[in-house]
């Protein structure tokens, strides 16, 4: 199981490339680097190449609504080649807020759009003249738009990798069952180990069923706040969970509207139907901060790692048994180097 952290895109960011090359000089695997309406990732991510070594870089996401599908493989192909090697593309859809309000674009046919933005990304870095006729993308464009002069082009330069790992941020059922049949990787969301199959279980099944066998398994990468010593226990280790609650209760209660909120959905799903109700309302009704009080604490408890090394350790196994080959973690308290390397070890040993 490999280690990961996301770089905040609010942050200092000088400040966090530092702190990864201290990661990464202690065993950090990845570093993705988030984009939403921010500075965009790429920069950063050329950035990063250029500080740091060994570890893997991804874009945790890209949306593919801001770039055309060539204008992607491009990046993928670019961001390999400064990286020696060293690039993963996450792709996602984003939101109609942000692609309708910050890009211009109309925010349709999402999944479809990545699906064929994952093919023509596979076809550029192979340097195969990039012919397609898709629902969402057509290369060159069809007769009768546009000049008429375009024509069928491959990518001029020979990539470091002819395959750049791509993984799909991916929520609902038939975006869940196109990432299984196409990704590389999976990145969901509010993941519990024991419980996500109640969720993306027959999904995930479906669509690996139409999986190409070439492409191997579905990876799988799981975000949890990490937290490891005796002293979190109880009050203790509710105090860490609790702050997760805000943030919870942003995505539950107030990502999207009333009858259209993914997040809200998952946590149904996963059983908390009443409970995610009552913190949409209570969140679309200004009290953020009753609503973020109504998360579920046991939800908290079973979708991080806050506990004794024993506990941790005991839990690791239900994140090994779902299939996570990649924990992207939150490390707290005052040596969060430290308990990389505590969770490291705890890992091998699990």
């Amino acid at each position: 199981m490999k280690l990961g952290m996301s770089i905040n895109y609010v942050g200092d960011f000088h400040s966090s490339v530092e702190k990864v090359i201290e990661y990464e000089n202690a065993g950090l695997d990845i570093v993705w680097v988030a984009e939403a309406y921010s500075i965009d990732a790429v920069s950063q991510v050329g950035f990063l190449a250029a500080k740091t070594k060994k570890i893997e870089i991804g874009t945790g996401i890209l949306n593919v609504y801001s770039r055309t599908a060539a204008a992607i493989a491009q990046t993928a192909a670019g961001c390999d080649y400064v990286s020696n090697g060293r690039f993963i593309l996450g792709l996602g859809a984003s939101g109609p807020q942000v692609i309708e309000g910050f890009h211009g674009v109309p925010y349709e046919k999402p999944m479809k759009r990545i699906s064929e933005y994952i093919d023509i990304t596979r076809m550029t870095l192979k340097r195969e003249p990039v012919i397609y006729s898709g629902k969402t993308v057509q290369i060159p464009l069809p007769e009768g738009t546009g000049t008429g002069l375009g024509k069928p082009l491959k990518l001029i330069n020979h990539p470091v990798r002819n395959e750049i790992p791509i993984w799909w941020a991916s929520l609902m059922p038939l975006s869940v069952k196109e990432t299984a049949k196409s990704a590389d990787g999976w990145l969901p969301v509010f993941f519990v180990p024991d419980e996500f199959q109640k969720v993306w279980g027959d999904d995930l099944k479906a669509g690996t069923a139409l999986r190409d066998q070439g492409l191997g398994k579905l990876s799988i990468a799981a975000s949890t706040t990490v937290a490891i010593g005796e002293e979190y226990v109880d009050e203790s280790a509710d105090r860490v969970l609790d702050r997760q609650r805000p943030t919870t209760a942003l995505y539950w209660g107030g990502m999207g509207a009333r009858d259209k909120n993914f997040y809200n959905t998952i946590a149904q799903k996963y059983g908390y139907e009443e409970e995610a109700i009552e913190i949409q309302d209570l969140y679309l009704d200004g009290q953020k901060d009753a609503a973020a009080a109504a998360v579920p604490g046991d939800f908290l408890q079973r979708a991080n790692l806050v506990g004794p090394a024993s506990y941790v350790k005991e839990r690791l196994g239900a994140w090994k048994e779902a299939g996570v080959d990649v924990l992207n973690i939150t490390p707290v308290g005052p040596d969060p180097v430290g308990t990389m390397a505590t969770l490291r070890q705890l890992i091998e040993d699990a």
